[in-house]
């Protein structure tokens, strides 16, 4: 499966690693793509391991804002 987050206050480079380094933690994430510009991070992840809600806290638990 792949989804799309928009994450609020992301602004360099360290806060990209935060979230990219958060989620590849998780149990069946397979890739993390973090587009500072944009906010937009894409997730591609297996859905029988993983949940959105999971995806979700794993970025703020980082401290940035999930719409």
């Amino acid at each position: 499966m792949q989804t799309t987050l928009d994450v609020t206050g992301m602004t360099c480079g360290h806060c990209k690693m935060s979230v990219e380094g958060a989620l590849n933690e998780l149990e069946g994430v397979s890739g993390v793509e973090v587009d500072l510009g944009t906010g937009k991070v894409q997730v591609t992840y297996d859905d029988s391991k993983v949940n959105l809600d999971q995806l979700k806290e794993a970025v703020e638990d980082q401290g940035y804002d999930v719409a």
